[in-house]
């Protein structure tokens, strides 16, 4: 059950913002708007991009970018297991019917 929102303040590249959470997900939202800050500075430091909508953007971009890369490493790592799962069973099965074989 979700907790009673309350408010975190956090701080995106000299700029304060509070934002309304659950309780539990208040760790997360700080991990989240640290690693977005990260990018944001990132960004700036590489001196092409002015302006601050301009680096909210190509943060965004970068963040989003990891997002789906991670999710397809992850997809391909969950049809890999998925793949082995089916080998172990229809070596299992196998054996099981040797096994019933010998048996009869």
């Amino acid at each position: 059950m979700s907790s009673k929102p309350t408010t975190v303040a956090v701080r995106l590249l000299d700029n304060d913002y509070r934002l309304a959470c659950a309780e539990e997900n208040r760790p997360a939202l700080l991990e989240a708007a640290r690693h977005l800050d990260d990018k944001m500075r990132e960004i700036r430091r590489s001196g092409r991009t002015l302006g601050m909508e301009r680096i909210a953007v190509m943060a965004a971009l970068v963040v989003t970018h990891e997002l789906l890369a991670s999710r397809q490493g992850s997809d391909s790592l969950n049809a890999n297991i998925e793949a082995r799962l089916e080998q172990a069973l229809d070596a299992v099965e196998t054996t099981l019917r040797k096994c019933s074989e010998i048996a009869v």
